[in-house]
This record gives structure tokens, sequence and C-alpha cells, in this order.
């Protein structure tokens, strides 16, 4: 209700024309009740063709205006809330990929989800008919007042009702909030049972999960019955049989009786329908709550510095970082300074921190403490996206847009020919399964990625990071999941990079990549992050000839 007061207060004007509209419709909408009494008390009993003529035409018209009202009412209120709706789907989505990561993460998922999707229960719950069947609300005491100029009596009975199926929406949306909450809750419990049962169809089958998962949906399917109930045949009973005691006792005629069930069945008509939508309403403002939490979240700069030439230096300044909510931090104290050219190999356990390294380079996330500086500027005032052009970036986990392989790709470089993505999509190794496929380039690439093999996923993965061209390149994990010849496409591409100078940090376990280190950063070591220099100059990659190791830096000595 709180948003139905909302969207009539914005919009003053349209509001005005809509209640003027909304005032005609009504009013006219009385010709067809006093229709019926007419001919019946005219017509039946006195057989007049003149009558019944006069009586059909001027209804008719009626009939017609009441309509040309009610349908420009919608046009003006499907176009206002069109817009509305447009403008707040569109900003919730906006700040769903604006969003700072932390942010967004702290919300899970599934949540996130329902926010964005709970939008069209909104929109189908505010939608131009059901407010303009709100719209009727006010003027169903115009057949009220009809019915009271019939009879007091029925004019009565009829005002009871139509009071009693205000309030009781009014209330029933007030106490059915919590239970509202409660069923948003199951809902998106239950669309994650379903996202559960599809994505984890091997982990159901194998481990036992469907007993589990089938009493997890029957306590979903438990708690989502509903129960609506109606006053319209209950008012008409009482209208017909009020009304027969007075025809009988000589103070209504039939007509008269007849008429006035129509008008209370019409005055009662709009609060029936707000009381139906009480519900409706209640999830509806349980959504648009859960909308204004989310565009709160602080987001992204959608500006910022921007340098000439970026050289590929990177400083980490006194650095910690924790994730929200956490006690300790993953590591404190961290400061390096890395010059163009060099090569950093980060490793760590399991939960350590390397991922989270990984990320706070490329602006995911922002550290605790400390500053972390390209050529000498402080990266939260580069413009996200200016930066992130700088970075080869190829995350553990890599997803993808729905979209094309070419669009993947020209996401992060637009001004690649296909002369360049092809020979980038070679060099990570995606030759044959270009070859291979139908569309080639522009195979589809589905539900993010996940569809497709672990080795071809993360070769895509590879060919989006080099396909920047950046100063900086940042790997985390590179040859997981890869075969050998994967493996070798990684060891290829490392080592041309490091030939042309460019600034490496690479998270890793791999033994090869791990032999060739020469500037090693352990996360193991709490808080404060240790790092080792293990032979060679660590701000100069050179190339040496070793199938066994990949040439990182300097010369391999053994042992290093």
């Amino acid at each position: 209700m709180r948003e139905l007061f909302r969207r009539f207060a914005a919009r003053p004007v349209i509001t005005a024309e809509l209640l003027l509209a909304s005032f005609f419709a009504n009013l006219l909408a009385l010709a067809s009740p006093l229709f019926v009494i007419q001919v019946l008390n005219r017509y039946v009993a006195y057989g007049i063709d003149a009558t019944l003529i006069t009586l059909t035409t001027g209804v008719l018209a009626a009939i017609v205006l009441e309509m040309g009202f009610r349908q420009a009412r919608l046009m003006i209120a499907a176009t206002e809330l069109a817009e509305r709706d447009e403008q707040r789907a569109v900003g919730a989505f906006g700040v769903m990929v604006t969003a700072k990561t932390e942010a967004l993460e702290r919300v899970p998922a599934g949540e996130r989800r329902e926010t964005v999707q709970g939008l069209s229960t909104v929109e189908t719950t505010y939608n131009a008919p059901n407010m303009a069947a709100v719209m009727d609300v006010p003027f169903a005491l115009v057949f009220v007042a009809a019915l009271f100029m019939l009879n007091p009596v029925l004019g009565g009975i009829a005002s009871i009702f139509i009071v009693g199926a205000f309030l009781f929406s009014i209330v029933n949306q007030r106490l059915t909030q919590p239970i509202t909450q409660q069923l948003t809750q199951v809902t998106g419990f239950g669309n994650s049972l379903v996202s559960t049962a599809s994505r984890a169809a091997d982990t159901i089958r194998a481990f036992g999960g469907h007993e589990p998962m089938m009493r997890a949906w029957r306590t979903f399917v438990e708690h989502s019955q509903t129960l609506t109930q109606s006053l319209q045949a209950v008012m008409g009973v009482a209208i017909i049989a009020t009304g027969a005691v007075l025809v009988v006792a000589g103070e209504l005629d039939v007509g008269t009786m007849i008429g006035a069930n129509i008008l209370a069945a019409r005055g009662l008509g709009p609060m029936i329908k707000l009381a139906q939508l009480s519900d409706a309403m209640a999830k509806a403002e349980q959504a648009l709550d859960k909308v204004r939490q989310l565009v709160l979240m602080p987001v992204e700069a959608d500006g910022g510095s921007a340098l000439e030439t970026y050289t590929g230096s990177v400083e980490f300044r006194d650095i910690a970082f924790a994730h929200g909510g956490a006690q300790a931090p993953l590591f404190e104290s961290l400061s390096l300074t890395l010059q163009p050219g060099s090569v950093l190999l980060v490793r760590g356990r399991n939960g350590a921190g390397k991922t989270s390294l990984a990320r706070l380079l490329v602006g995911l996330v922002e550290p605790t403490r400390g500053q972390l500086l390209g050529d000498g500027v402080e990266v939260r005032q580069m413009a996200p996206a200016w930066w992130r052009r700088q970075i080869m970036y190829m995350p553990q986990e890599p997803t993808f847009l729905n979209d094309t392989i070419r669009a993947n790709i020209e996401a992060v470089n637009p001004d690649l020919d296909d002369e360049a993505l092809n020979r980038v999509l070679r060099k990570a190794g995606l030759g044959p399964f270009i070859d291979e496929s139908a569309d080639g380039m522009e195979t589809p690439i589905t539900d993010n990625g996940r569809t497709l093999a672990v080795g071809i996923r993360r070769r895509l993965a590879l060919a989006r990071a080099i396909a920047t061209e950046g100063r900086l390149v940042v790997f985390d994990e590179p040859t997981e999941g890869l075969d050998q010849e994967g493996c070798a496409a990684v060891y290829a591409i490392m080592k041309e990079l490091a030939e042309a100078g460019r600034t490496i940090i690479v998270v890793t376990a791999d033994p090869v990549i791990v032999r060739g280190a020469r500037l090693i950063l352990d996360l193991n070591a709490k808080p404060v992050p240790n790092l080792t220099l293990t032979s060679g100059p660590p701000t100069t990659a050179q190339a040496v000839d070793d199938k066994d190791a990949l040439p990182v830096g300097g010369r391999r000595e053994s042992g290093g």
C-alpha cells in the first residue's frame, strides 16, 4: 500500500487525470443498473416500445463513453507505470553490475537473484489494470449514494459489506507481511532447491542426496499454500433476501430490488479487488524493500585518473586485507615494490589469501589498510575500467558472458580485428576447438561458461586475459585443470610475456613454474607474508632455454 501512495504522490498531475477519468467512468456505470430498473418498472409494466428504444439508446451511449474513459485511463496508467518500472529495473540491475564486489558478496547469490526477479512481482502487482481498479475504490461511494437514494436499508447493507471489505484489505496486508516475508524466503529456498537439483545432479545420485532433497522440497510445498475468500455472494444473498422482504411488504418494487443488487455488486467490486491484491501488495512491498537495500550498496566509480602510459610497476604499501566481518586479516603489513618486468610467484595453502590478493590487484576488492599503487598512483584513484585494461587477468574460477566467444574476447579489447582475435585464441590452445565448432568464433556460450569442459573454459580465460595486451599480468592458478598441451600453452605464453618485459604475478603450486621462480611471496606466513628472493635479479625477466622449468627471471639455480 505504501508503494501505491508513492506512485500516486510522485505524479500529481497524472493522478488527477486518472481520478477524473475514474469519476466519469463510474458515474456513467450507473446507467446499467438504472436501465434495468427503468425497463422492469416502465417498459415491462406498460409495454411502450418508444420507452424501450429511448432507454436502450441512452444506456448504449453511456456504456460507450464509460469504455472510452476506462481505456484512456488504462493508456495513461500504462505509460507512466512502464517508465517507472523500467527505471527501477534498469537501476537495480545497474547496481548489480557496478556495485563494489565486497558489498555485493555480502548478499548471497540466490538472494541477489531473487531481488532482481522480485521486480517482476512489483510490475505485475502494480500494473495498469490493477492501478485502475484501485482508482475505482473511492468511487464506490457513487454506487452507495445511489443505493441510499433507492432504499436506505439496502444502502446500509451494501455499506457494511463495502466498508468491511476495505478494512479487511488493509488489515490483511498488515497481518500477512510477516507471513509474506517467510513465504518469500521459502520461495527463494525453493528456487535454490531447483537450482541444486539441476546443477548437482550427479552429487544427488552418487552421494545419497535424493531423500534430503525430497524432504526439503515437501517442506517448501507445504509452506506455499494460500487461502482466499469472497464476499460477493454473501452480499448478494443479503441484498436479495432483504429486498424480497421489502417487496412483499410493499416498500419496494422488483425492478428496484434487482437494480439495487447490481449497484451493490458494482460498489463492492473495487473493494474485493483491493482485498485480493492485498497479498500481492505485501509481496511487492517485500520485494521493493530488498531492492531499496540493494540500491544503497556502494558502487564502483565511473571515473577517475588514467595515466598516459602504464609501465607495469606495482607497489604494495603496508597492505592488509580481511574479508568483511572476519576477525583476523588474511595478511597484513605487506610492503613490496615490483619494477616493470618483475616476476612474483605467490603461494600458500587453501584459504591463505592467494585469490584475494589477485582480486585486490585487479581492483575487485579493496585493502583493509594500506595502499596499492601502479606507477606511483594509488589504484583507488584510477578509473576502474582503465586500470583493468592494463591487466592480463586470469581468475582461478573463470566465468563468461552468455554471448559468443568473439563477444567475450572483444569485451576486453574492442580494437581486435579478426586476425588478432584468431591469433589470441590459437595462442591459448583453442585452435582445434574453434576449427571443430560449427560456428567458429561465433560459438555461443551458455550458463556463463559452466557447460564448457574445464580445459576449454580455462583456455578461453587465458585468451581473454592476453587479449587486453596489458603491462601487468595476474594469473591465478593458470595451469589448474589443464592437460599437458594446455599447460605447455600457458608456459609458452608466460615465457613470451616475461621476455617482453611484462610484470608477472602468478598464483600457483605448479612445480614447473615454482622451480623457475626467483621472487616468492609465501602467504602461509601469518600475519605478515614472507618474501623470498631465491637468486638472480627480481626486476628483470630473462628467458633461458630450459625444458624443465619456466624461465621467469635469471638463471635457475639448483634447489631454487
